[in-house]
């Protein structure tokens, strides 16, 4: 997107908070007959929802002390993956440092990213079935300390979306009727959003 051209000169470029959130057409038990064609049924943890919509992807930079910067947003299926996602869109990025939460966990995946690309995923630590007792114990200290750094590192990202939320009131697209509307409901608040963050 164009924010790019607009890169405050605190943002660490070398230092990426990635993210989603979901912008909800319907959800319960209301079936979806709007937008078809951009949205399906997903679930949002953090909210314990199930909900027809789609997806609001963001890439930030890191900046301290305030929200971060977005580098690149994608707009995606309720039901899309966000590490899906993340393989598909960035995972082309050279010399980076990304924050996620525990959703971007694949060692395979991340360990040959490093290798070829230069750039690390760091997530908070998750727990691995059938690991014994013993060494989950040894081991809890140290992980849960890492953990708690990632997310303290990542958390601007959703005092991001909380300010974009707040800004917008992107998430609530009930009244869109439209595959069109939708879009319009979408990139028209983001752009308002963004031409106060940019001015």
């Amino acid at each position: 997107m164009f924010v790019e051209d607009f890169l405050p000169s605190d943002c660490f470029a070398n230092q990426s908070l990635l993210d989603s959130m979901p912008i909800i057409t319907c959800s319960g038990k209301r079936n979806a007959k709007v937008a078809k064609e951009l949205t399906d049924k997903g679930y949002c943890s953090t909210k314990s929802l199930y909900y027809y919509g789609v997806k609001l992807h963001a890439l930030a930079f890191r900046r301290l002390d305030k929200i971060p910067f977005p580098e690149e947003i994608q707009i995606t299926p309720a039901s899309v993956n966000d590490l899906t996602v993340f393989k598909e869109a960035w995972s082309e990025k050279t010399n980076r440092n990304f924050f996620g939460d525990k959703i971007y966990n694949d060692l395979d995946f991340f360990s040959e990213l490093e290798q070829k690309k230069n750039s690390i995923m760091m997530t908070p630590i998750k727990g691995i079935k059938g690991q014994c007792q013993e060494i989950k114990n040894r081991d809890k200290a140290a992980n849960d300390l890492f953990s708690t750094a990632v997310s303290r590192v990542r958390q601007p990202i959703e005092a991001f979306f909380s300010w974009l939320i707040q800004k917008t009131d992107i998430q609530r697209a009930s009244k869109v009727r439209s595959a069109k509307g939708l879009l319009i409901h979408i990139f028209g608040k983001i752009a308002s959003a963004f031409i106060n963050l940019i001015f």
